[in-house]
């Protein structure tokens, strides 16, 4: 490999990286504010001078310059720490200098770095000059005075999530960031320039003057708006959550959430059920817990094992479908199930609903095939490792299903089944790529699965994936769908899916463990809700117990792709409310089958032991090492003719938290009459 020096140290370098880049690995910390790793260099800021030789006797951007065998870099020279000063003083001839009142103040690049290598006064009197605000939505506030035009949310919105919304207009001193058409930015994924803005132009509008950071308390957890299980931060204050930020994971979400994961948080304080209700001549009523628990137990038993169903939720931890699982079985009943949506998943080895290929080897691929699918609603953050490796040139996707806007260009191969099962005797350029393909994937989602013929569609796209050696991967929308069907939280022997569960006649007794996204309107059963919100499920329950949402437990998840996570508490349960294997436990004793576990170790030491997959925390295996018979894959039947749909219609509303959101209701409001004009 090259080497250069760094103020004197030899350092050896990779062919192509930058002077900055180089200047890191030797230890050496340069300022800069437009430059990020993750987006297309600008060196527009001028922020990362330093001195090389050989070259000219001047300062020069570090961010822009590729390193050279033998070159020198000197860091801290007199002309560097005068060169910086001269920028900073020129960034702050303009800013208005308005800490106290910025949300951004604590966590300000600009702050920090005027400490670091500003001056210690001004030259400045004239006046400063004024931006007028622009409009971004309402998840993006805007200081326009405070912008440095550092350009770092032009390129993220154009280069990542692939909207190119924002610009930078005008010249000179009348220079200004905006979006183009004062609209809002329609990216699932916007909210993330407010991480990047290295100043306080773009802050969160939600958040606006609600906490400093140092008031926060910070736990790290993971997300479960979607099955990724993106890389979190909790802020909470008191009983309260205030925020969600990303936290770097390389093998997931990189630095990235959706805005979703980001905004859907007020969404816990809102329609929460915090204390136990019993429906009495109709109406629900307050009740205590052991009056509610007595109620339930009393049902149970006096209800025939067959009779009795149960259904988990899309936002279950693993330690709850445990507990269920556990209490159940040893009752007798058989009709248990996790997949709300009717997915044709279930049976097989674990491998075949997995995402095989892991989130970041699906950039290895070069020819993807999406089936009954639109990652950009589905998984945004996924869907940006997709756009980037076509970005490259090194990828080709094809679609069956829905056309939509992914953020970037495919070969839309058909609507529906007819489509999938005759891509084997298809001739057309995708084919043949799909044939020359070194590393070919194919995408299944629910869109394809979670219908009447989804076993048959399993069969179909198994087949395809057999001919033409493709990488077997399954998108999940459900962050509990993975750990429910590793449990085997699916009809026993006799048992009844949840559909069956929920058509009239399914059932006597229904529980639903945080189901909310499957109508049991019609069921006529005796329905439990343990959940969270007042949401669907528990609309129509007759005895509701509270329980805790995902920042007020700690819990296991398996994302799409089989990697198993810690989920942290970050606050406690609302009112009365209690963890939810907490209460399946003390139905237990109610019932005379007292499960054998006292606390959550315990009963994780019983999960680990049953199912030794949960205790292999933040594993996947890699893509080579997948062994999956996909011939054995669904069952061979009669294909509908019903063209595939994207199993997320409202990606601002996909669970009972969003639901609550009022953030979240506003954003979708917003998206329904965008998605109406460009109808019309």
């Amino acid at each position: 490999m090259p080497i250069c020096k760094v103020d004197g140290v030899e350092v050896e370098f990779q062919p192509g990286m930058s002077v900055l880049q180089v200047a890191e690995l030797a230890g050496k910390e340069i300022p800069r504010f437009c430059y990020h790793e993750r987006l297309s260099i600008a060196g527009n800021c001028r922020m990362c001078l330093v001195e090389v030789k050989p070259g000219p006797p001047k300062p020069q951007a570090s961010c822009a310059l590729p390193a050279a065998e033998n070159m020198e870099i000197f860091t801290d020279t007199p002309m560097v720490k005068k060169a910086r000063h001269g920028v900073m003083e020129f960034l702050l001839i303009n800013h208005p200098l308005d800490c106290p009142i910025c949300d951004q103040g604590g966590e300000c690049d600009l702050q920090d770095q005027a400490m670091g290598y500003g001056r210690d006064d001004s030259r400045y009197a004239d006046n400063k000059r004024a931006v007028e605000e622009k409009f971004m939505g309402p998840l993006i506030k805007t200081v326009m005075t405070r912008c440095i035009q550092c350009t770092r949310c032009v390129r993220f919105i154009t280069e990542v999530a692939g909207v190119p919304e924002i610009g930078l207009i005008s010249r000179g001193e009348d220079v200004e960031i905006t979006t183009y058409l004062d609209k809002a930015v329609m990216s699932e994924l916007s909210a993330n320039i407010i991480d990047l803005c290295p100043v306080g132009a773009l802050t969160s509008k939600p958040y606006a003057f609600n906490a400093r950071p140092w008031e926060l308390k910070k736990t790290e957890s993971v997300d479960v708006m979607d099955a990724l299980g993106s890389a979190i931060r909790v802020d909470a204050r008191g009983s309260a959550v205030l925020r969600v930020l990303p936290r770097v994971n390389e093998d997931i979400n990189e630095e990235w959430i959706s805005d979703k994961t980001r905004y859907a948080v007020d969404g816990l304080a809102r329609q929460r059920l915090d204390r136990p209700y019993i429906r009495e001549g109709g109406k629900l009523r307050v009740a205590t817990w052991s009056e509610a628990l007595d109620l339930v137990a009393g049902r149970l038993k006096a209800t025939a094992p067959d009779r009795i169903g149960v259904i988990a939720g899309t936002l279950q931890d693993a330690e709850s479908m445990k507990a269920a699982l556990d209490l159940f079985r040893s009752l007798g009943v058989q009709s248990t199930d996790c997949r709300e949506d009717g997915m044709a998943l279930g049976e097989g080895p674990r491998e075949s609903w997995l995402f095989n290929s892991t989130i970041a080897g699906i950039e290895d691929a070069d020819v993807v095939l999406l089936v009954g699918t639109n990652p950009r609603l589905e998984a945004p953050v996924l869907n940006a490792r997709l756009r980037r490796r076509w970005l490259a040139g090194a990828l080709r996707i094809g679609v069956i299903g829905q056309q939509a806007d992914l953020t970037y260009s495919y070969d839309y191969l058909g609507a529906g089944p007819a489509t999938l099962s005759g891509l084997v005797k298809a001739k057309g350029d995708f084919v043949t790529a799909l044939k020359a393909a070194k590393a070919p994937a194919i995408i299944l989602a629910a869109g394809a699965l979670s219908r009447a013929d989804g076993a048959a569609v399993l069969s179909a796209a198994a087949g395809v994936a057999n001919t033409f050696g493709m990488t077997w991967n399954v998108l999940h929308s459900a962050a509990a769908r993975v750990g429910g069907l590793d449990l085997g939280f699916v009809p026993g022997e006799g048992g009844r899916t949840a559909d069956e569960l929920a058509a009239p006649g399914g059932a006597d007794l229904l529980f639903l463990l945080g189901a909310d996204e499957i109508d049991a309107s019609a069921s006529g059963a005796f329905t439990v809700y343990l959940g969270t919100h007042g949401d669907r499920g528990a609309h129509k329950a007759d005895v509701i117990l509270p329980g805790a949402a995902y920042t007020e437990k700690n819990g296991l998840y398996v994302n799409t792709e089989g990697r198993v996570q810690q989920g942290v508490r970050a606050v406690f349960p609302k009112g009365e409310a209690k963890e939810d294997w907490a209460i399946l436990r003390a139905l237990s004793e109610r019932l005379g089958a007292k499960l054998p576990y006292d606390s959550l170790d315990a009963l994780r030491a019983r999960l680990f032991a049953d199912h030794p997959t949960f205790g292999r925390i933040d594993y996947v295996a890699s893509p080579g090492s997948v062994s999956l018979d996909l011939g054995a894959l669904g069952r061979k039947g009669a294909l509908s003719e019903v063209p595939f749909a994207s199993a997320v219609t409202a990606f601002h509303l996909t669970n009972p938290i969003a639901r609550a959101s009022v953030t979240m209701a506003e954003c979708a409001a917003l998206a329904s009459g965008a998605a109406r004009i460009a109808a019309e």
